[in-house]
C-alpha cells in the first residue's frame, strides 16, 4: 500500500490512517458524527490483512478501558467518539495519563451540552485542553483542519503518545469528519513484533515474567510524598512537551494590523474572510493554532505586541479564546465570534463581526 490519492470523508481517512501507520487495535462505540471510523474498520476488516483487532465495545467506557489495557502492553492502540462519549471516557483517560501509556483518543465534535444535537460544534475546547478528567494532567490535542491532517494526524499523533508516554486526541470537528475531500493517504508501516515492542517500550506490562521481572501497572499510590514526585515527573514532561510540540500555521501575518485566530474547519472559513478582507484593503492574518495544548501561547503574545487587535472565531460560547486572552496580557483588545448549535458561519458572516468590533478597519 504505497501513496495514493483517494476521495472519501475525514472520518474513514482516519480509519485507512490507522490500519496503514500499523495499528494494534481498535475499541470503539458508533456515535454520530463520527460513527464512519468504526464502520470504514468493519468494512476493510484489517484483521485479515495486518492484523489489527477492530472491537465494538459494549460503551464508550469499556472501549477506553479496553484501550487503557492494550496501551499498558505497549500496542499502539486508540478510540474514538463525540462529545458525549468522550465525557464517559474521562475517567479511564485520566488512568491513562497516570500511568504514563501512549493512545491515540479521536474526538469528531457535536453541540452540546447534553445530548445537543448531531450538528458539528467546537464546544468540548474546554475537556480537551484543560483535562476533562481528574487530577493535574495533559495530553497532546491536534486539530485538524482538512481531510489530509485528519489521515497525517493519525501517525503524527501515535508517534507523539509514544515519544512522550501521554495521551495525544486529535479534536475534529463534525464539518471535519464528514466532509470529503482528497487525500494522500501514506505508505503503510508494518506492526511492530513483540520483540521490537519489548525493546521500544520497556515499561509495558507483559504478563508473564519471562526473561525479567514482569512490570506492573498501577495509578494508585497511597503515600503522598510518593505521589508527589510522581505528578512532579507528569510536569516534566508537561514542560518538555510544551517546549518541543507547539504546532501552528500563519496566514497573511506579515503587514497584518488585525490577526483572527481559530482553529478547525473554521480556520478555513476565516481564511476566506481574510481573502475578501485583504481584496477591500483590509490587513488581517490568520493565527490557526495545530496544537491546541500545548496552546501557541508564546506566538499569539509576540502578535499581541505588533497589532491593534484580535478576534478569536470559534463554534462555541467562547473557550478558545480565554487562551488567547491570557496570551495577550491585556496589550490589544481580543474579541469572540461564535455560533452554537451546529449553525456555521459563512465568511461574511465572519467580516460583519469582526467590522462590527473594529470599525475603524475599514
Amino acid at each position: 500500500m504505497k501513496d495514493e490519492v483517494r476521495l472519501m470523508k475525514g472520518n474513514e481517512a482516519i480509519a485507512h490512517a490507522a490500519i496503514r501507520y500499523g495499528a494494534d487495535g481498535y475499541f470503539g462505540y458508533p456515535i454520530t458524527p463520527q460513527s464512519e471510523v468504526l464502520e470504514t474498520l468493519e468494512a476493510l476488516m484489517p484483521w485479515e490483512t495486518t492484523g489489527m483487532v477492530v472491537l465494538q465495545a459494549e460503551s464508550e467506557v469499556a472501549s477506553i478501558n479496553m484501550v487503557y489495557g492494550g496501551a499498558s502492553t505497549g500496542k499502539a492502540v486508540m478510540t474514538s467518539s463525540s462529545s458525549p462519549g468522550i465525557s464517559l471516557m474521562q475517567e479511564g483517560l485520566s488512568y491513562i495519563a497516570a500511568g504514563e501509556l501512549p493512545a491515540l483518543v479521536v474526538n469528531v465534535m457535536r453541540g452540546g451540552p447534553g445530548l445537543g444535537t448531531i450538528q458539528p460544534s467546537q464546544s468540548d475546547y474546554f475537556q480537551a485542553v484543560k483535562g476533562g478528567g481528574h487530577g493535574d494532567y495533559h495530553y497532546i490535542v491536534l486539530a485538524p483542519s482538512t481531510v489530509q491532517e485528519m489521515a497525517d494526524f493519525v501517525g503524527l499523533g501515535f508517534d507523539l503518545a509514544f515519544k512522550y508516554r501521554t495521551p495525544a486526541m486529535l479534536l475534529a470537528d463534525g464539518i471535519v469528519g464528514q466532509m470529503m475531500e482528497k487525500v494522500v493517504l501514506p505508505e503503510a508501516r508494518p506492526r511492530r513484533t513483540p520483540e521490537q515492542i519489548a525493546e521500544q517500550c520497556p515499561w509495558a506490562v507483559t504478563g508473564h515474567a519471562g526473561k525479567r521481572k514482569p512490570n506492573v501497572l498501577t495509578t494508585l499510590e497511597l503515600d503522598s510524598a510518593k505521589m508527589e514526585v510522581n505528578n512532579e515527573r507528569y510536569q516534566r514532561t508537561y514542560r518538555q512537551i510544551e517546549e518541543n510540540e507547539v504546532r501552528y500555521q500563519e496566514y497573511y501575518t506579515e503587514d497584518a494590523e488585525y490577526i483572527f485566530v481559530a482553529f478547525g474547519s473554521i480556520a478555513r472559513i476565516c481564511l476566506k474572510a481574510i481573502e475578501d478582507a485583504r481584496e477591500a484593503g483590509v490587513k488581517v492574518g490568520l493565527i490557526r493554532p495545530i496544537t491546541l495544548w500545548p496552546f501557541p501561547t508564546k506566538v499569539l503574545a509576540g502578535y499581541s505586541r505588533k497589532v491593534k487587535g484580535m478576534m478569536v472565531v470559534e463554534l462555541n460560547a467562547g473557550q478558545m479564546v480565554e487562551d488567547v486572552r491570557l496570551a495577550a496580557e491585556g496589550r490589544v483588545p481580543v474579541y469572540h465570534y461564535g455560533r452554537m448549535g451546529g449553525i456555521v458561519p459563512n465568511p461574511q458572516e465572519v467580516m460583519d463581526a469582526f467590522l462590527q468590533k473594529f470599525p475603524e478597519a475599514q
